[in-house]
């Protein structure tokens, strides 16, 4: 069973592919962010180990970590964003390489896929058979993180400013979904191909 894992900026529309690789090739898909908002849940690995570090004042009301006054703390310091990262990271990580365990031994989904933002920078080539990336213009995106998620000019500048380079992810990835047409079916079609002679049906 092989494993596939997809890239891509922000606004590059990667839910779109992950949606349609999911309904359509009964594949079991693992997003790196979903995982991470699990293992902070309360009584969770990660939960205790950031509450330590950052101080009960992260918690909520109900001790659920506030995750938007953790971020504020984080992206103000790079050390503490470090320091997140190093809590949170290898346990994503490694609950998802016993998640593909699991997989492998029930034996009820074609592939599995991973998509994660720092699929590159976290070595996620020891887990995947291969990366993909979803590009999208950089227009294109602008549009669609203004109408989609509100974001104003200057956030969406400075989130485009801070995403690793197209040719970077190029350099890495062994296969380009264009997710930039407003025709979704173009970029369905080169889905369709990809797993086809990548091998992964």
């Amino acid at each position: 069973m092989k494993v596939l894992g997809i890239t891509g900026g922000v606004g590059a529309g990667k839910s779109t592919v992950l949606d349609y690789i999911a309904k359509m090739y009964h594949a079991r898909v693992i997003q790196a962010d979903q995982v991470g908002h699990l293992l902070m849940s309360p009584g969770q690995v990660c939960y205790y180990r950031i509450t330590e570090t950052f101080g009960s004042g992260i918690l909520k009301a109900d001790q659920n970590i506030n995750r938007s006054k953790l971020a504020d703390i984080v992206f103000q310091d790079h050390e503490k964003l470090q320091k997140l990262n190093q809590i949170v990271h290898p346990a994503v990580k490694e609950y998802i390489v016993n998640e593909i365990k699991k997989e492998r031994t029930a034996k009820k989904v074609s592939f599995v896929v991973i998509e994660a933002a720092l699929l590159i920078e976290d070595h996620y080539e020891t887990i995947c058979d291969e990366f993909w990336y979803v590009y999208t213009s950089d227009d294109v995106r602008r549009k669609r993180l203004k109408q989609a998620r509100g974001y104003s000019d200057e956030k969406v500048k400075q989130i485009i400013k801070n995403q690793m380079r197209d040719n970077v992810f190029r350099q890495h990835c062994q296969f380009v979904v264009d997710n930039s047409s407003n025709i979704v079916e173009n970029t369905y079609e080169q889905i369709d191909r990809g797993l086809i002679e990548h091998e992964f049906l």
